[in-house]
Order: C-alpha cells, then structure tokens, then sequence
C-alpha cells in the first residue's frame, strides 16, 4: 500500500461520498459547463485538501463528520480549482497533473468563465445553507493566496527579498490554503475557537514545510539526475538562494544577481548558481527551516488523544518533507 493510500484509509468511505458530491456541486444546464466539470473531475490530482478536511474533523470529533464537513471539503476544492484554472491562463500553461489545461482545450475565455463559475459555485454552496463561518474561513485564504502572489511578484523584480518577507508570501501564497482547509474541518464539526485556531496553525506549519520542500526540489537530483534549476530561470526567489545572498560577500552577491537577472538561459551559469548556493549551506540551511516547520506542526498533534485520524495526520505531515516530486 503506498501512503497516500495509506493517509486515504480511515476517511477512504468519506472520500468515496465526497468525490458524488462535488461532482453534483459542479452540474449545471449548460452542457458545455457540463462537459468541461466532467473533464476537471476526471483528472484530479492526490486530493490533499479534502484529505486534511476530513482527517482533522474526524480526529476532532472522534470520529464522525457532518453535512457540514462535506460541504466544506467542496467548496474548499471549488475555489481552489477556480484559481488553478485561472492560474493556468496567467501562466499561459498547456498542462495540468499531466493533462491538457482547460485553457489548451477550450481557450482562454471559456477558461476564464469556468473559473468564475465554480468560485460562484462555491460560494452559493456555503449561502445556501447557511455556512457563514465555513465561507469565512474559505475567503480569508483566497484573499490572502491573491496578496501572497502579489507580494512575490513585486518584490521579486527586485531580489534582495529577506527571509521574513519570503516566510510571507509562502504563508500566503501555500500555507493560508492547507490552513483553511485544517480550520475548516475542525470548524465543521466543533465550535471551540481555540481547537480551530489550533488546527489553522498546524495547517499553515505544514503548508510552510511543503512549499520549502518544493524550493529544495529545484536544486536537488530529478527523475533524469540533474538539478532542475527552474526556478533560477524564472527569476524565483526561493529560501536556499535567499540565504545564501543574505550571507555571502558583496562581489559573490552581485555575480549571484547578475546571473539571475541577465544569465539565467545559460544552463552552464545556473549550473554554477545550483554549485554555489549548495556549496555555501543554502539546502542544508533550508532543509533544517522545513524540519523546524514539521516538528512544530507535530508538537501541535501531540495535545489530541490517539487514533487512525491522527496518525494519517501525523503520516502526511512526514510524507511532505519526504516526498520525490
């Protein structure tokens, strides 16, 4: 069994219910809506979102979930997919998990469109039957993903971004959306505010540890063993780079900015940016925040008496930081 499958097991009856239902919290008369939903349906990806949703309310309750926490599972996954399908158009990206985008398919004003319709969608979810405090939550997160992306694209023209200002926009951009869906479950089913707010923060900690993770593949081996070095070509400021600028001397910080300004098609200088910013401790450094980010979410689990939940929990907190891809 793989751990995903794993993590999946003690919610694997509320998974089965969840994907019914946020099939049916998609339909609508138009049969092109209908056709592009069924294609979105069909090509999920590992589904941690509603994993959290569903772990965190039956940890808390003890094991039951409510209408409520199926609602919120959906509507979470409505926005969030609303915003990937947007993203896509931004990015001008052809692919998804693997498949073609909504945008290759059908184009960048039916993408748009669908965007809109499935954020309305999952609003109306929550109105409609008066999930007012789900919606809070769920909105707040999409407020904060929007300031989070933002953020990262006015002050990364600039790359001298300090490590707050990069704990920032992660927060924002990633961990606010794990956050929400951690609160959410626990909101669903208790209304003791310091047990949601608990749960909020071990979302946002793992959130933290996940994007890290993400910054540590660009310098780390591939499937095909060499090191990707994307995100230098895309100008990202990412943790082991931000370290390293912050700790080097001024003439190896300009040739660093140079390189990523003006050199970054040039595969060997990306080489010698990878080289430097590994040789001069920026992945052991980063690598040591994602294990701090980890222990701090599991000393958050530590409080909730033992169970299935907690320790799918408690595996998809290490299977983040150990993850391959």
């Amino acid at each position: 069994m793989n751990i995903t499958s794993q993590i999946k097991q003690p919610i694997f009856d509320e998974m089965e219910l969840f994907e019914k239902k946020f099939y049916e919290s998609m339909s609508s008369k138009v049969a092109l809506l209908n056709r592009i939903t069924y294609y979105i349906v069909n090509r999920k990806g590992k589904q941690m979102r509603p994993m959290f949703v569903f772990l965190t309310a039956k940890m808390i309750s003890g094991g039951t979930v409510e209408e409520r926490t199926y609602r919120g599972a959906c509507v979470i996954e409505l926005i969030h997919t609303a915003t990937l399908v947007h993203d896509d158009v931004v990015d001008d990206s052809n692919r998804r998990r693997g498949f073609f985008s909504i945008n290759a398919l059908w184009k960048n004003k039916i993408a748009v469109l669908v965007g809109d319709y499935l954020l309305s969608k999952g609003l109306l979810l929550s109105i409609d039957h008066g999930d007012f405090d789900l919606l809070r939550i769920i909105s707040v997160a999409v407020r904060e993903m929007s300031e989070g992306e933002l953020l990262q694209i006015e002050k990364a023209r600039r790359l001298d971004i300090t490590e707050e200002v990069y704990y920032e926009i992660i927060r924002k951009k990633t961990a606010t959306l794990i956050a929400a869906c951690c609160a959410l479950g626990a909101r669903s089913v208790s209304d003791n505010e310091v047990v949601v707010e608990q749960m909020r923060k071990f979302g946002e900690l793992i959130g933290m540890a996940f994007q890290i993770k993400d910054d540590l593949f660009d310098y780390t081996e591939d499937a095909i063993g060499k090191p990707t070095g994307i995100d230098i070509k895309e100008q990202k400021m990412t943790l082991p780079l931000i370290h390293v600028l912050n700790t080097c001397t001024s003439k190896e910080k300009s040739w660093l900015i140079n390189s990523i300004k003006n050199h970054n098609k040039d595969k060997k200088r990306v080489k010698e940016v990878i080289a430097f910013v590994v040789n001069n401790g920026g992945l052991s450094y980063a690598e040591q925040k994602m294990i701090d980010f980890q222990q701090e979410a599991l000393a958050i689990l530590e409080n909730s008496p033992t169970s299935d939940y907690k320790s799918a929990l408690t595996l998809m907190v290490n299977y983040v930081i150990e993850r391959k891809k």
